[in-house]
């Protein structure tokens, strides 16, 4: 019998394109999860072995997850030139790039679906459990019949957010290439399906570690189960986590996920991953390498979870384009955030780093989408929110509006146990004196921030505190170059993370 995991209840449309505000318009997600006695759903309450998740709206923090990502793509330039240019953009850059051969296109622009559900249901008693970690705020959501580690703690070592659609690869094998964070002895991933129209079915993923190129070492080669069947039909606006396996993860490493695209109505992906990834026809899942097509997405993997006993917890990078990585180099893991991850790891700290950027995004998509790209992730004890109101502050929003919108979210934080860093903007002319603004009230005494990250002062010339150092400046007086990157990463305070 095939795994799945099913949603109930009304859902917003995927597909659609709406304004950011419309995402507090959407129509809450009931979603039930059935869950068999050999399960355990930790810090949950069940009831008859089904679970009810009920997301609400309030300015409380209690955000409906179905708002989805209400401002990624092109449109979110905050008035400066399109990214295609190679001028300055605040939309990050392209919307993917076409791949040669195969394995073809990385996509349109992003479509606001209705989001992706904090749980993925199930039709039956064999169905894959759903991630619910944002549910209770628990971090490790769940430990599966067949993991062989039940009652051990599950951490995010890699993620991405889903900001559109991408060629669905239907009849193809998908390989991704994810560099990991914190190390582990079992792994799991994480399936999403947040903009399809329908069912999304796969099979016959596999993990294994990378030696170079599309190569992988065929002595790792693992498979992965989803409910100890070897596919999963995850319905439109979910996830499904797959079943932990016995699989040596290192840190900041490069693990390959490989799988075959049964059917499915729309390629949930992240459009600007800047990895170059891989794509066949037919079941190539265990081939060493594949001879297809090449893009620069993530394809419906947009998770990675480890299980490692010294693990402190999960800190998501929630942002825009500089969180991306645009204008660093691809394929060189130079984003702001796995720098950090080699940061801790340097420092003996066993934290797992999570990108949730998307370039492009704003203030009010990154309240959105909180619920499913911060308080869902596995393990998430610490967000630090980077750089998406330099999208806004250019005349799309106003200082208040943005501030009222970060409040908002250290709510939905706290109210999970989530401590929120607040992170000061990166220097960006149009968008002074608003920019100024922002920062000040990140540094006041009654933001409520638990700490700060200072990106502008790491960044910005101090002989003109309101432009970017020149070693520091990517060119387009926007986005940072490499070593603008880790000048972001290094001006984060490991201590804040206890």
């Amino acid at each position: 019998m095939r795994a799945s995991a099913s949603t109930f209840g009304p859902t917003a449309l995927a597909g659609s394109q709406n304004p950011p505000w419309m995402s507090f318009l959407s129509i809450p997600t009931m979603e039930i999860i059935r869950t068999p006695p050999a399960r355990i759903v930790r810090g949950l309450t069940s009831i008859a072995f089904v679970f009810l998740f009920v997301p609400g709206c309030s300015s409380s923090g209690s955000q409906s997850d179905g708002g989805g990502d209400s401002s990624a793509g092109a449109s979110s330039s905050g008035g400066s030139a399109s990214g295609s240019s190679g001028s300055a953009s605040g939309s990050g850059g392209p919307s993917g790039a076409s791949s040669s051969g195969s394995g073809s296109s990385s996509g349109s622009a992003a479509s606001s679906s209705g989001g992706e559900g904090p749980d993925a249901g199930s039709t039956g008693s064999d169905a894959s459990i759903a991630d619910v970690a944002a549910a209770d705020g628990a971090g490790d959501a769940t430990a599966q019949a067949g993991d062989g580690a039940a009652g051990s703690v599950w951490t995010g070592t890699w993620a991405s957010a889903p900001d559109g659609t991408c060629t669905a690869a239907v009849g193809q094998t998908v390989r991704s290439i994810v560099h990991t964070s914190i190390g582990g002895n079992a792994a799991r991933v994480r399936i999403s399906n947040a903009h399809g129209n329908g069912p999304l079915h796969i099979s016959n993923v596999h993990l294994a570690q990378r030696t170079t190129g599309s190569s992988i070492d065929p002595a790792t080669d693992t498979a992965l189960t989803f409910a100890g069947q070897p596919d999963v039909t995850v319905p439109a606006s979910s996830f499904a986590l797959s079943d932990g396996a016995s699989f040596v993860v290192k840190p900041t490493s490069d693990v390959v996920v490989s799988f075959f695209v049964m059917s499915s109505s729309g390629g949930t992906c992240q459009q600007n991953a800047f990895q170059t990834n891989y794509m066949a026809a037919g079941d190539m899942v265990s081939s060493p390498s594949l001879n297809g097509g090449q893009n620069q997405n993530y394809l419906y993997i947009l998770g990675l979870d480890v299980q490692n006993p010294a693990a402190e917890g999960a800190v998501v990078a929630l942002g825009a384009s500089i969180t991306t990585g645009f204008r660093a180099p691809a394929d060189t893991n130079m984003r702001w955030p796995n720098l950090l991850a080699a940061r801790l790891v340097d420092a003996n700290r066993t934290i797992g780093v999570l990108n949730e950027g998307i370039s492009g995004d704003i203030t009010s998509g990154a309240l959105s989408r909180f619920d499913r790209d911060v308080l869902s992730q596995t393990g998430v004890k610490w967000v630090i929110f980077s750089d998406n109101p330099i999208n806004d502050l250019g005349g799309r929003s106003t200082p208040t509006n943005d501030i009222n919108q970060i409040k908002m979210m250290m709510s939905m934080a706290h109210a999970k146990g989530v401590k929120f860093l607040c992170s000061t903007l990166t220097p960006y002319t149009p968008d002074e004196p608003a920019r100024t603004t922002v920062i000040d009230f990140i540094k006041s005494a009654g933001s409520g921030c638990d700490g700060i990250v200072d990106q502008d002062t790491a960044t910005h010339d101090p002989a003109a505190p309101t432009m970017w150092a020149p070693q520091f400046n990517s060119g387009d007086g926007l986005h940072p170059n490499a070593a603008g990157m880790q000048a972001i990463a290094n001006c984060v305070d490991l201590t804040l993370f206890k």
